[in-house]
């Protein structure tokens, strides 16, 4: 049972990713429900993962898009939808139970392990599997407070309209409240596109055009090589080949060295990224002067509201900050973290929903 607990929690995990609501207490009751079916039959487990996980109507198309990637193969056909299959019991033998153990775990290990491994070891058909699920892929993006107020049952005393009611029935008959409008917070993303960094700057990118399909007023994205070139126009197209065509037209300098504190200094001097989530996704082999890089990532912090490093070499289990650009930045970043999977990724993109810097 604990090999169909940890399918089933990876399961929950790539919902999340998606956008689906599948929280710890909902995948606490999913484990509880496939405890009592039979696990080697799909639709038990199709529908026991559909009442348990999902919150709206609108979780169902990702819902079934995940199933089906994960699982592999298409959805369990729907049958009848009542709940019956939640109280359904296995059979008490234990051979029976540990074969359906086994069925499950060995039916969603391949997408599992896949998530955890380094896409510049990847075949070209896995990577295509891990780029399609990455399209898939939804960030929860962290809230903040705009300027705007609305009309809310409680908050700050709206003055105006309080008065205004009152002097149309004569009397003060009712206190009117408003409040502030919240907004995603924006993210700037910088994709590292040197030569160094070329098995994973496709991947990094199609993880960028799914933020931007996500939330594409409140995510820019730019390529960072021997120049800073913006990539947030083209990254808006909905399908993500078309999308990664546009950008290789727009990126002058693929494969080319890195020069990551110009960079920024340019991107501080034009463009503000104050309150902005600022993720940098490179291996930190700077060819320019990393004193340089230290004084411009000193100001990024002073402006950002958190600073992400993504570095694909985070994910070895031997990795240690060494190289010039790293050790110039790391006094300045709030999260280093890795991003040579699709598992990565994940947690990327949940972090881009943390509402607190991090300690």
């Amino acid at each position: 049972m604990r090999e169909v607990a940890a399918t089933m929690t990876g399961f929950a995990r790539t919902l999340r990713a998606a956008g689906v609501s599948a929280d710890l207490e909902r995948t606490q009751n999913l484990i509880e429900a496939i405890g009592r079916l039979d696990v080697t039959r799909r639709e038990d487990v199709y529908w026991a993962g559909r009442l348990t996980l999902c919150a709206s109507p609108d979780d169902l198309p990702r819902y079934d898009r995940c199933f089906a990637a994960y699982f592999g193969g298409h959805r369990a056909r729907p049958g009848r939808t009542t709940a019956r299959t939640v109280t359904r019991h296995l059979a008490a033998g234990d051979g029976e139970a540990g074969e359906g153990e086994e069925s499950m775990a060995a039916t969603a290990s391949p997408i599992e392990v896949l998530r955890h491994r380094d896409v510049a070891a990847l075949t070209e058909a896995e990577r295509a599997e891990v780029h399609r699920l990455l399209a898939l892929l939804r960030d929860r993006r962290e809230r903040r407070r705009s300027r705007r107020l609305v009309s809310a049952p409680r908050g700050r005393l709206d003055q105006r309209r309080t008065i205004r009611e009152a002097l149309r029935k004569g009397e003060v008959a009712l206190l009117r409240y408003r409040r502030h409008t919240t907004r995603p917070r924006r993210v700037v993303l910088l994709v590292d596109v040197s030569g160094s960094m070329a098995p994973y700057a496709e991947t990094l990118l199609r993880f960028a055009h799914a933020l931007v399909r996500t939330e594409p007023r409140a995510t820019q994205v730019y390529s960072i090589g021997t120049r800073l070139t913006p990539v947030t126009v083209e990254l808006r197209h909905r399908d993500p080949g078309t999308a990664l065509a546009q950008v290789s037209k727009a990126i002058p300098d693929w494969s080319g060295g890195t020069r990551l504190g110009e960079e920024l200094r340019e991107l501080l001097g034009a463009r503000s990224v104050r309150g902005a989530i600022v993720v940098i996704a490179s291996d930190g082999w700077e060819r320019g002067d990393p004193t340089l890089l230290g004084e411009q990532m000193a100001r990024l912090a002073r402006q950002a509201h958190r600073v992400i490093w993504a570095n694909p070499h985070k994910g070895h289990v031997d990795y240690q900050p060494l190289t010039g650009g790293i050790r110039a930045a790391l006094p300045y970043i709030d999260d280093l973290v890795a991003g040579h999977s699709l598992a990565a990724f994940e947690d990327l993109s949940e972090r881009l929903s943390h509402a607190r810097r991090a300690a």
